[in-house]
């Protein structure tokens, strides 16, 4: 109730286009105009709602709100110590021992303090509500405890008002002090299983160093904030540090573990060139950091950011619990007049003192809370798992659609393919002589050339006389002696022989559309090389199990059909189309999508952009373009395929899980609501006290938070 009502307020704050508020996380995402509201207009508003609203979009803000909730929590536990201390001895006394005549001032003097003490907190919040002329779960809380506490004290001040009737007058200060003393204790499990929803974030804020080593022009090191690092700064980042800003390695060489970002434990090799990012960290080496982003504006920040918004989002399930909330607490305390009402006129000669315990038992054991948190509880952890291996879903919509899937297109180059040519296969017909050939290739500028130097670990020699030859590859010489590299037509214009067994060779590497190079000296051919974008490591088990979970898989490409058919004989698919344009993606996502099909579109670079965006659910591989992450409401961090299934997976999940929250959070309260009127007296004699109540409400909530829980533990 409280979260749809500040969502209301601010949504019908002009220039606002969009207002998103989530109980579970207590934030909200606004979409608006600048030119037409302010920030802190949007607040005054909110504070006039009753509620309150902190706007500043900068680390401090982060840390101010954390010191705020832990000094709730502490103030939550104190007042819960405080009230169950109290509470022990209330129920003894009250339960346990005989009607002395000085029973009921002790129990009065006990209740006093919890009541308005320890518990204010709920009245204080009714109060609030009531003022803005609008209720929530303090409303029900107050209500209960403080009728019944205002009851028993009429009644332990003014006992003829019932004696003179005939009438024994009973006290409820153990049901009042036991109602604040279980809500306070539901509320405090309750924070502290929530906050553990939000753990993702935590970490990955947690991972933002405070300091950082600055190299001045002169080469010597400081230690400075990372606040006052600007770009091309150089940084030194030490042996077991975490990186402190995005950028480019210009000295050193070491290993970095980035499982942070990527969800992947290997570490990754890092030498001159490298691109290193915030939060990783540094193994055994050091090295150098030239940076090009700081603060708001590196990767780790923007994946913060997205899942900050992504848990903020509402899934379509969310719509209908709004509705519910909305009107739940007006309804029960409805339902609370009626049931005294009913007690009352048909209950015979303890129909007062019955319909009042029924009435407050009516409203403590109804819990919209349990409502409210079924769904954002199971999208928090949802999502904060996805982002804690890799996988960065931007919406709550996203990640209920995942789960409806039975279609994936993907692309070839840089989805199924690592989208760079590697080294395949190496055939020497004469003693290897891999530093020569290094030596030239270091030199050229080709993407075979680079692609071969990768591939080797030898030590390049110096040739000289380098010439590319356009069109058929290079040459160089070494020890007064020529060498050529390239391709079949360099071998014939420089009249060098080739041997049948050689041509063979050429043949059979071509007809499984790679890439032939051939390396020769003056007479003879010396070795052929065969070059292709290698299908990645994990893709073929990746899309085995699509497959086995009932998921067509599609692999579109522009290239030629004998690669296609290579790729997707070696991917293991059956379906692929070659020659494909990015408009004809667009035209081929549409067409299942017209024939009833769910579709997930896969892609990394700018030409799937469009498709991922008519998709019913774009997933861009996060080593691609930004324009592909932009358009594809999920993205893949470490461009690993094995989180596609693993994102399907987590979707299906999390949706079970919010759809097991709400049917445990309505059968509570429509099984709940009704014993506590008192359906079950007439056969059964059964009358549920109001302390009883409140623990089955004050467990409710915790039960959904946990069951959100378990979802951090599934595979």
């Amino acid at each position: 109730g409280c979260a749809a009502r500040a969502e209301q307020i601010l949504s019908s704050q002009k220039g606002v286009a969009r207002a998103s508020v989530n109980f579970a996380s207590l934030t909200a995402v606004v979409e608006y105009n600048a030119s037409e509201v302010t920030p802190g207009e949007l607040q005054k508003a909110v504070r006039d709602g009753g509620y309150d609203l902190l706007i500043d979009d900068d680390d401090d803000d982060s840390h101010r709100v954390e010191q705020l909730r832990a000094a709730y929590f502490v103030s939550l536990k104190r007042n819960l110590i405080g009230a169950v201390l109290l509470t022990i001895p209330l129920i003894v006394i009250g339960m346990g021992l005989p009607p002395y005549t000085w029973k009921p001032w002790v129990l009065w003097l006990l209740s006093t303090p919890v009541v308005f003490y320890m518990g204010r907190e709920f009245f204080l919040g009714a109060w609030t509500q009531l003022v803005h002329r609008t209720s929530n779960m303090d409303t029900l809380v107050a209500l209960s405890a403080g009728i019944a506490y205002l009851f028993s004290l009429l009644n332990l001040l003014f006992p003829s008002f019932w004696t003179s009737r005939g009438i024994e007058p009973h006290v409820y200060f153990e049901s009042a002090a036991g109602i604040i003393s279980f809500i306070l204790l539901g509320r405090w499990l309750e924070n502290k299983a929530k906050a553990k929803t939000s753990d993702a974030i935590k970490k990955l804020i947690g991972l933002r160093p405070e300091t950082v080593t600055r190299v001045d022009e002169q080469g010597i090191s400081s230690v400075v904030a990372v606040k006052s690092i600007v770009m091309g700064d150089l940084v030194r980042v030490k042996p077991g540090e975490r990186i402190a800003v995005d950028g480019i390695v210009v000295e050193g060489t070491s290993y970095v573990d980035e499982s942070m970002l990527t969800g992947e434990s290997i570490a990754i090799s890092k030498s001159s060139g490298d691109k290193v990012f915030v939060g990783t960290m540094n193994q055994k080496g050091s090295f150098v950091v030239r940076t090009e982003q700081t603060g708001k504006d590196t990767v780790l920040a923007h994946i913060i950011r997205l899942v900050q918004e992504a848990e903020g989002s509402k899934a379509p399930v969310q719509k209908l619990v709004d509705c519910i909330a909305a009107v739940f607490v007006p309804t029960v305390i409805g339902l609370s007049l009626l049931t005294f009402a009913v007690w009352y006129i048909w209950g015979g000669a303890d129909g007062f003192s019955h319909g009042l315990l029924a009435a407050l038992s009516v409203l403590i054991i109804a819990c919209p809370c349990a409502l409210g948190l079924a769904t954002p509880t199971a999208i928090m952890v949802g999502i904060g798992k996805g982002a804690s291996n890799g996988i960065l879903i931007k919406d709550a919509r996203s990640l209920e659609i995942a789960k409806k899937v039975n279609v994936v297109v993907l692309d070839k180059t840089g989805t199924i393919t690592e989208g760079r040519p590697s080294v395949t296969d190496v055939v020497w017909f004469a003693p290897e002589r891999s530093d020569i050939l290094i030596g030239m290739e270091s030199m050229a500028e080709h993407p075979l050339a680079e692609a071969i130097v990768r591939h080797f670990d030898s030590r390049p020699l110096a040739v000289s006389d380098f010439e590319s030859l356009t069109g058929l590859g290079a040459k160089a010489t070494y020890e007064d002696k020529t060498y050529y590299v390239g391709n079949r037509s360099l071998m014939e214009t420089s009249g060098i022989a080739v041997t049948a067994q050689q041509e063979e060779t050429a043949e059979r590497l071509g007809s499984m559309a790679k890439t032939v190079v051939w390396f020769a000296d003056e007479q003879h051919v010396l070795a052929i090389l065969a070059l292709a974008d290698k299908v990645k490591e994990h893709s073929k088990e990746a899309i085995s199990q699509l497959l086995k979970n009932h998921i067509d898989v599609y692999m579109l490409t522009g290239d030629q059909e004998s690669v296609a058919k290579q790729i997707a004989l070696e991917a293991g698919l059956e379906n692929y189309r070659w020659g494909v344009m990015p408009s004809a993606k667009v035209d081929f996502v549409k067409q299942l999508q017209q024939s009833g099909l769910v579709v997930a579109m896969v892609g990394d670079g700018i030409n799937d952009s469009a498709a991922l965006a008519q998709a019913d659910l774009g997933i861009a591989m996060g080593a691609g373009s930004d324009i592909a992450i932009e358009a594809a409401p999920v993205t893949i961090i470490s461009s690993d395929l094995m989180k596609i299934p693993a994102a399907i997976r987590l979707s299906r999940q999390t949706v079970a899980t919010v759809r097991e929250n709400l049917f445990w959070a309505f059968i509570y309260n429509i099984i709940a609501i009704p014993i506590a009127a008192g359906v079950l007296y007439p056969a059964f004699g059964f009358l549920l006290s109001p302390m009883i109540g409140s623990a089955a409400m004050a467990m409710s909530s915790v039960s959904v938070v946990s069951n959100s829980l378990r979802l951090r533990y599934k595979k």
